[in-house]
């Protein structure tokens, strides 16, 4: 973990590049104040090798680190159902964490719901087995590239499986890999009503944090006492690592300014 809790975004739910990686904000973010970014893994594969060299020119002139990418797996890489095929699965990480390892990534999210939702008519207790399959085979792939998975529970509205902190600390404890830790998301956390008790029995396990406005899954524009609730949680557990917003934006630089004097304050 880190010294100190820092402050991120997440540059692919701002971004308007074609690539949908988010790198292009960095330059902004730094301005602001911000300590790190997190671009879209998913997107940074796809990229040819010439490009993913240039992205990492860029990344690397920047004073922001690059700690965590989210966005995973496409949705193409199924993960749960009859179509999963193991070998792909492994190649695809090994492509994928090799890119991140070279942009000093740390944490890796999995959420990435369309690639582990569960298809209509499969069983759920098959395809939570065939997610922990492939979280204990991808772990010596993240000890290599010296990556932590962190597990991201979505709400209802965007996955059918591992839907709160609760279950994705129950899939962490069944997979029991050192590289295999959990994400706290306050959005998903809001949206499903958990109680942010949850954090004291997840705290051993959780190395990342995401942060929206419920209300529209934006920026923090104003103090609320839920934001105060949820992060003075997350100190008194000594919590240490990232928090990285997570939002939609229409103005991205004034609510990105506002966003981090707010988590400034509460931090």
């Amino acid at each position: 973990m880190l010294s100190a809790m820092k402050i991120g975004c997440c540059g692919s739910m701002v971004t308007s590049h074609l690539s949908g990686i988010g790198f292009e904000v960095i330059e902004k973010l730094e301005e602001l104040g911000y300590d790190y970014i997190e671009l879209s893994l998913a997107h940074i594969v796809r990229l040819s090798p010439d490009e993913f060299v240039k992205l990492k020119e860029y990344v690397n002139a920047s004073k922001l680190t690059c700690l965590a990418c989210n966005n995973f797996f496409p949705a193409e890489v199924r993960l749960t159902g009859e179509n999963t095929n193991l070998d792909q699965i492994i190649a695809y990480v090994d492509q994928a964490l090799s890119r991140a390892g070279q942009l000093g990534v740390k944490f890796i999210v999995f959420g990435s719901s369309g690639a582990k939702n569960v298809p209509p008519g499969f069983s759920h207790d098959k395809a939570w087995q065939q997610i922990k399959t492939v979280l204990r085979e991808i772990n010596p792939i993240a000890a290599k590239y010296g990556i932590t998975i962190c597990i991201e529970p979505l709400n209802k509205g965007e996955s059918n499986i591992v839907n709160t902190v609760a279950e994705g600390l129950r899939l962490a404890e069944e997979v029991d890999r050192d590289h295999i830790k959990l994400l706290a998301d306050y959005y998903h956390m809001a949206m499903e009503g958990e109680p942010l008790s949850i954090l004291e029995k997840a705290i051993d396990y959780i190395r990342h944090t995401h942060f929206a406005d419920p209300s529209g899954r934006v920026f923090p524009l104003k103090p609320k006492d839920q934001y105060t609730q949820f992060i003075t949680k997350l100190k008194e557990l000594n919590y240490t690592g990232g928090i990285s917003i997570e939002a939609y934006s229409d103005d991205f630089p004034n609510d990105a300014k506002t966003g981090i004097g707010i988590l400034r304050k509460y931090i």
